[in-house]
């Protein structure tokens, strides 16, 4: 029977759609049905695992799976034996201090002697460890944002993504702990069938994150400036040239970053660049 890699990816939360999207956009076709515990790809040799997020660091440290999905503070806060394999980007957030907006809060050192509500121990006792603070730790789950108000705690860190939970109930970052997104973490032995399992996931993955960052490029630009707007987008190589029947022009295909299409617009129009078409690339392999 042929070996299939497991991989957990969250049940339900901020993570789960993300997850799913990922897998799909790299060529896997599977169900995932309501209250579904596992399912297998019917194109390629993984299992799909559905489980609480705080929990997948555990199962893959005990071999239930061998990789998974979840957000890097999660994977630093668990402190098991898994390996960071690559950062996704998606989910992307910040685990953050607040304190209430009434708080005169200056710098680090107003958290001495404070207590601190939180779901990550680990992660705030690091923080104040490296900032020389002294401070209650409260460990909570659930809705951290009320201990605050309730007196349980001084002050909080939690999760952060717009802010709009904490200014709902009264509160203010003050202190950004760690950034934090999607990561694909591993056991730290896996079998050599199964590294190359997920050495193909991995090249699929690089293929859909590459073409999310960039875009397909056409313009069209009088001969003489096209050094210059090659220099301007190079693409991966070089861009792709062909004559236009307009005599002295020609018809110039590349590859721009989407971060950084806004700015060399204005360049390109500048040197003479005209019917500029920017396309979404579904697949991006160099």
């Amino acid at each position: 029977m042929k070996e299939l890699l497991r991989i957990a990816i969250q049940k339900s939360g901020r993570l789960q759609e993300g997850s799913l999207e990922l897998l799909k956009e790299s060529g896997l076709s599977f169900s995932n049905g309501k209250d579904q515990l596992k399912t297998q790809a019917r194109n390629f040799p993984v299992e799909v695992l559905f489980l609480r997020d705080d929990d997948i660091p555990q199962y893959i440290e005990d071999k239930v799976a061998d990789v998974g999905i979840v957000g890097e503070n999660v994977f630093i806060e668990k402190q098991r034996k898994n390996v960071l394999i690559k950062r996704l980007d998606f989910a992307k957030c910040r685990v953050s201090i607040a304190v209430p907006r009434s708080e005169d809060y200056r710098n680090v050192s107003w958290l001495s002697g404070k207590n601190i509500a939180t779901s990550y121990p680990n992660i705030v006792r690091q923080f104040l460890d490296a900032n020389g603070v002294k401070a209650g730790i409260h460990e909570i789950s659930g809705s951290v944002e009320i201990a605050p108000g309730i007196g349980l705690a001084d002050a909080i860190c939690d999760i952060v993504s717009t802010g709009s939970t904490l200014l709902s109930n009264g509160l203010r970052e003050v202190e950004v702990v760690m950034q934090s997104e999607a990561v694909l973490i591993a056991s730290q032995d896996l079998g050599s069938e199964k590294q190359k399992i997920l050495d193909q996931l991995l090249f699929r993955i690089e293929a859909v994150n590459s073409a999310k960052n960039n875009k397909y490029i056409l313009l069209n630009c009088p001969n003489e400036a096209i050094s210059k707007i090659t220099s301007i987008i190079p693409g991966m190589k070089s861009p792709t040239i062909m004559p236009l029947t307009r005599s002295g022009w020609s018809s110039l295909h590349s590859v721009v970053n989407e971060n950084d299409f806004w700015e060399k617009i204005g360049l390109l129009k500048s040197l003479g660049a005209e019917g500029i078409l920017v396309i979404p690339i579904e697949k991006m392999i160099a």
